[in-house]
């Protein structure tokens, strides 16, 4: 028997050394290099251990272990699994795709059980085993009843409570299931591996095990995954490049919206967006955010302005609030939620240094409604707007929203996806638009009934909105 190894993993990015390091050369971060023992079979032992169990599934497998031409590889689009789910669908790219292995990732509490165990209490046609490494069935149960809300419980719901990665793969050689999830893979270990679970190598191993049973069997494979304190997944950063797809789920624990995000997806495409509302019986689906986020009414009051913004395909409405005061210490305060506060930082130097408003000794509070996290460029705009409109005390009037990409000479840059973003500000009822000049080529203002405002710079912008 070979002699077990000893190396060292950073526990932030994922990178191994030899020997111990104080600082990562990868990631930079301080003290982050857990001494591991790894058998030296252990490699290959979790992918055997699939194997063995899945010499029935071996038959179904597309495409053999031969290599073959490129040119002879069919090329047929295999029907998707209906969720039955449209938000959960958008982001998976129309679908879960068979023999795929998609990881969910979030923070404590945000949802992710309950959005799982919601969307296979929905799914009658399919055989879904449940892996659970944290709950116990009576828990679990709790929580389908209250999901389904006193409905009877389909059948094809399968629970195991299990931790051991050998005792999964014989529950799955009997159950047959044609949805495996495992929630979550932090918590599952294999007995090949000498050390804890949750520890790099045994994510690592136990990801490595399943995706074989996904390539292999055609089964599609749903890990949920933790965060760490920085907001990233827990683990090693090769368990992001095991899977097809990686998915995070967002939003804070004192807001009711979720928003399911795709980060990774070899399926379909990256930039896609899902909105949820948390109730007492589950999560609903928010098909129309746009009037969810400007229900209240903020007639009046400054340091408001509202942006037409685009994630994914879809397009909404949201709202910018601002907050500009004095500084009470000798350090101003920066501080943004749901926007990129190094954005935030450089939409202020444009505003002293090309429009001329000095900002220098005031506290700056920037939040995006509705505890949404927006990361298209077009805010740039609507966060100017609201940053003068808080400095002096002046309210945008009712009916004007905007769009625009800001850059450092103060242009506004124009964006994507024009046409939806005035068609969605006309639906709500807006009457006026601020949009950058450059989009109105190709545009007929006559076929909206929303006045249309082009400007080139940050001046022009904030002359039309305050005279």
């Amino acid at each position: 028997m070979a002699k077990d190894k000893i190396a060292y993993v950073c526990s932030n990015c994922g990178q191994e050394s030899q020997k111990w390091m104080g600082r990562c050369p990868n990631c930079g971060q301080w003290n982050t290099f857990k001494q591991i023992r790894v058998a030296a079979d252990s490699g290959t032992t979790a992918a055997s251990t699939a194997a063995m169990v899945l010499n029935g599934h071996r038959r179904q497998a597309m495409g053999g272990q031969r290599a073959v031409k490129l040119r002879d590889v069919s090329a047929m689009d295999e029907p998707r699994i209906d969720m039955h789910d449209s938000e959960l669908n958008r982001v998976l790219g129309g679908g879960l795709v068979k023999g795929s292995i998609v990881l969910l990732g979030g923070e404590p509490g945000i949802g992710k059980s309950t959005l799982l165990l919601q969307t296979i209490l929905q799914l009658t046609d399919r055989n879904v085993l449940y892996v659970s490494g944290e709950e116990s069935a009576h828990q679990i149960k709790l929580r389908a009843d209250r999901l389904a809300e006193g409905g009877e419980l389909p059948d094809t719901i399968t629970l195991l409570c299990e931790n051991s990665l050998e005792n999964i793969f014989k529950d799955i050689e009997g159950v047959k299931p044609d949805i495996v999830i495992v929630d979550s893979i932090q918590t599952v270990s294999t007995e090949t591996v000498d050390s804890s679970p949750g520890s790099i190598t045994q994510v690592r191993e136990c990801a490595s095990a399943l995706l074989h049973f996904a390539k292999t069997s055609g089964t599609p494979v749903i890990l949920i995954g933790h965060i760490n304190k920085e907001g990233t997944l827990a683990g090693p950063k090769i368990l992001e490049h095991i899977v097809d797809t990686v998915i995070q789920f967002e939003g804070d624990q004192h807001y009711m919206y979720r928003i399911l995000r795709s980060i990774k997806n070899r399926f379909g495409s990256t930039s896609e967006l899902g909105i949820y509302e948390m109730r007492q019986n589950g999560l609903r689906q928010v098909s129309n955010p746009s009037e969810l986020l400007l229900t209240q009414d903020h007639e009046g009051l400054s340091g408001i302005a509202i942006s037409s913004a685009v994630e994914g395909i879809r397009p909404f409405l949201v709202e910018t609030q601002a907050l500009v005061s004095s500084a009470a210490y000798g350090t101003p305060q920066r501080s943004a939620t749901g926007f990129d506060q190094r954005r935030l930082n450089m939409l202020l130097a444009v505003l002293e240094k090309r429009v001329g408003f000095k900002l220098m000794q005031k506290d700056v509070f920037l939040n995006i409604a509705g505890g949404l996290r927006v990361t298209d460029m077009a805010m740039d705009l609507s966060v100017i707007a609201a940053v003068l409109s808080s400095n002096v005390d002046t309210a945008i009037e009712t009916g004007w929203c905007m769009c625009g990409e800001v850059g450092l000479s103060g242009e506004v840059r124009p964006v994507n996806r024009i046409e939806q973003r005035v068609a969605e500000a006309e639906k709500l009822g807006f009457s006026h638009i601020l949009l950058p000049a450059y989009n109105m080529n190709g545009i007929d203002p006559r076929k909206y009934n929303i006045q249309l405002h082009p400007v080139k710079k940050v001046e022009e912008a904030l002359r039309e909105l305050f005279g």
